[in-house]
């Protein structure tokens, strides 16, 4: 039996035009919120170990900056490296800009900075909602808060978080 040829690799800017669906986008944030919880686990352990914190609603406001300060850090040092977090590696998904490269390092800042503006908003929301009802068991609805920068994406003619179309960035698919 004659072994079937090999088909050869696409070239590496064939998929950068391409936007990646939102169900592989959304799962690779799913993907990126386990890895995640590990680098908040190790930085708030961290921060609770250089200032002997006993609970963890001592320092509160130090606690949240220092862990914003880690989780971009994540991000950035990913971004800036490849374009690409291990759950984008893993859904074929890479971050450029509008040329198709790796995005300026002060890009890639306000694009971190960006991407908190619709979670935080839809949180926003849902304290409202819970403070105007009474109802405390609204502040369920808190999970749903991350899900809101999907919302732009349905009206963006290729489908790009608000945060990628304000900060001149784009994911894109890979070719595999």
């Amino acid at each position: 039996m004659k072994p079937s040829p090999k088909k050869p690799h696409p070239p590496a800017s064939e998929g950068l035009n391409s936007t990646p669906t939102r169900a592989r986008r959304f799962a690779s944030m799913m993907y990126e919120g386990v890895l995640l919880f590990a680098v908040v686990f190790l930085s708030d352990y961290l921060f609770d170990t250089l200032t002997q914190s006993k609970h963890g609603l001592a320092l509160r406001s130090a606690r949240q900056a220092w862990l914003f300060l880690a989780i971009g850090g994540y991000f950035l040092l990913c971004w800036a490296r490849s374009g690409q977090t291990l759950p984008m590696k893993a859904w074929h998904i890479r971050l450029v800009d509008a040329s198709g490269a790796t995005p300026s390092f002060m890009r890639l800042v306000l694009r971190f900075v960006l991407m908190w503006i619709l979670p935080l908003a839809g949180a926003a929301v849902v304290w409202l909602i819970s403070t105007a009802t009474g109802w405390p068991s609204a502040l369920a609805l808190i999970v749903a808060a991350p899900f809101t920068v999907f919302i732009p994406t349905w009206f963006s003619p290729q489908q790009q978080f608000l945060h990628d179309l304000l900060a001149g960035t784009r994911l894109t698919d890979v070719p595999k």
